[in-house]
């Protein structure tokens, strides 16, 4: 189908799991009352953001989908609004585990699951003690209202990411993410570099971008530490402009409508993809910029 209407979302969480699944499914409720068809809640939202800090038993919050009621709920919940829902999940895989996407068609089908990339690791925001790096690769998936690929957080940071959505054929580039305050800078607001860069990759990929961030501020339970989390989920456009754009502090449902065949058509006449040389860019693969 040629238009696609996609809402981002965003909403502050606690440890009262069953009040942050409230809060999602009225933020879903009312980005399907105004249309949307394809709708990003933020990333890990069943919970607050545990890798704040290092604390053994956080390891238990992790699950198979098949035991995930908030999973089952969401499948739910996109049958009756016919709508796309990529669930965003802290996954239990054998002896790892991974910070992961299950991506849920309208309908209800499980399309498929992205298991994040690139995991960071710095103050207040200690994922590699948690997840083990994704070893899925990047997906897209065909979705009932068009083509979608989704990265997790830290991986919006990368243009390969957004890059190898768009080669796969991603008419939209998602991005759940959990991001805020830098405890190890406490001056630095990083909200402008963070929004530049994804409207970056979506200029430089001429395909529109969504973003999800949480909101509020939240306390380690184990240490002295607390993040503000800056919210600003953004909706733009395949130039890279700011359609819409939620505040700091507030819920918030963005909600916009592309034309995806004028979408595609500018793409095609810019011919960003028809003249890449990708035989050159052995060293994209390397780590210190020397090719062997």
């Amino acid at each position: 189908m040629s238009k696609i209407t996609v809402a981002a979302t965003q909403m502050h969480c606690t440890w009262n799991q069953k009040d942050n699944l409230d809060r999602a499914e009225k933020l879903i409720r009312l980005a399907a009352a105004k249309g949307a068809q394809v709708i990003l809640i933020q990333e890990l939202f069943e919970t607050p953001y545990f890798c704040i800090e290092i604390h053994e038993p956080y390891h238990d919050l992790a699950t198979t989908l098949a035991e995930n009621m908030a999973f089952k709920r969401f499948q739910e919940l996109a049958t009756e609004l016919n709508v796309v829902l990529p669930f965003s999940w802290f996954e239990k895989a054998g002896q790892v585990r991974f910070n992961s996407l299950a991506m849920i068609d309208a309908g209800g089908e499980l399309l498929g699951v992205y298991r994040k990339t690139h995991i960071p690791d710095s103050d207040g925001y200690l994922e590699k003690y948690y997840f083990s790096p994704g070893d899925t690769g990047f997906k897209v998936w065909h979705t009932k209202f068009g083509c979608i690929g989704v990265g997790i957080c830290w991986d919006q940071w990368f243009p390969e990411t957004a890059r190898s959505m768009a080669l796969m054929g991603a008419d939209l580039l998602l991005f759940p993410t959990a991001i805020g305050s830098e405890p190890s800078q406490s001056d630095l607001d990083s909200m402008p570099h963070w929004t530049n860069t994804m409207r970056g990759h979506a200029a430089a990929n001429q395909t529109p971008v969504i973003a999800s961030n949480r909101i509020g501020t939240e306390q380690a339970e184990h240490r002295d530490l607390s993040l503000t989390f800056y919210g600003s989920s953004f909706i733009c456009d395949e130039r890279g402009e700011l359609i819409e754009q939620a505040d700091r502090d507030s819920e918030a449902v963005l909600v916009h409508t592309f034309d995806l065949e004028k979408v595609r058509s500018q793409r095609k006449a810019w011919g960003l993809f028809r003249d890449r040389r990708p035989e050159h860019y052995d060293v994209i693969k390397t780590l210190d910029g020397q090719v062997k």
